[in-house]
């Protein structure tokens, strides 16, 4: 199916208001490849079809539904590696030792697509930590696709989605066979809570946390977008938190209250001065 150029305006307007994505020009193709499927699915002949229902609110279910096929949901398990060396060697450990009266953790993964990140991060916990288990420590997993949110609490992979990043002592210990797929196993899935959020939209209360894992969608945003996102992680994260971008972002020029941790090539970040960095990064 093909989309006219009135359309394309009308789908940049509406990502950017709904969603705070920025889709720049010349990218009708991907338009095209997100909303056509949508539209046949709805048994409509054409895009203009599909975004005539949805323009003057005449549709809303179907105007949300626009804006998240339009939202880019790739993810893997241990994506990167660094970070989740980063959580293993350094922030655990030095949140274990902060919070030793309490033993309390609280982790929230923004735009958590289908479920791999947080997934993982409980898996490498139950490997390396296992004193945690005796601890109240919660994954609170959001995105605003409501179709991925339900994949990512079923916990139920392909064989490619397994292939990319999992370990194979992982497969063995974590994950039940399911006819052509894997599913993780109830011990693990249980942990992760998986809500809708709007990283745009006003947020619903949402708690202090130890560690906020935002990777990887941050580059999606406009200028404004990034700058109110980030405000907004400052009131969430504890003040000794830790904060995780995607390698190709940065709060640089957008938030001066972030200052990167010195863990090779992990994308972290804490609140406060540069000699407070130095001193936790040698914890």
């Amino acid at each position: 199916m093909v989309v006219t150029e009135q359309d394309f305006d009308f789908v940049r307007l509406l990502v950017c208001d709904q969603a705070g994505i920025v889709l720049d020009a010349g990218k009708q193709y991907l338009v095209e490849a997100r909303l056509g499927p949508l539209a046949k699915r709805h048994g409509l002949a054409s895009i203009t079809a599909l975004l005539d229902r949805v323009r003057g609110a005449r549709d809303l279910a179907l105007r949300q539904e626009v804006v998240e096929a339009m939202t880019t949901n790739e993810t893997t398990f241990f994506r990167d590696f660094e970070p989740f060396e980063a959580l293993r060697k350094h922030v655990v450990p030095s949140l274990m030792a902060a919070r030793a009266a309490t033993r309390e953790l609280r982790f929230w993964y923004g735009a958590s697509s289908t479920g791999q990140e947080p997934y993982s991060v409980v898996m490498m916990l139950a490997e390396h930590f296992p004193a945690l288990a005796s601890w109240n420590v919660q994954h609170v997993a959001t995105d605003i696709n409501l179709d991925v949110l339900k994949r990512a609490r079923e916990g139920r992979y392909t064989q490619s989605e397994i292939n990319r990043g999992l370990p194979a002592t992982y497969l063995v210990k974590y994950f039940e066979k399911q006819g052509l797929e894997w599913q993780l196993k109830p011990a693990v899935r249980e942990r992760v809570r998986f809500e809708p959020i709007n990283l745009v939209k006003p947020w619903p209360p949402l708690g202090a946390f130890d560690v906020v894992m935002l990777r990887n969608v941050m580059i999606y945003f406009d200028v404004p977008s990034k700058r109110e996102i980030l405000g907004r992680i400052r009131r969430v994260l504890r003040a000794d938190g830790y904060f995780f971008l995607g390698g190709a972002e940065s709060p640089l020029g957008l938030d001066d209250h972030f200052h990167r941790m010195p863990y090779d090539r992990a994308g972290c970040y804490c609140l406060g001065e540069a000699s407070g960095t130095a001193q936790r990064g040698a914890a």
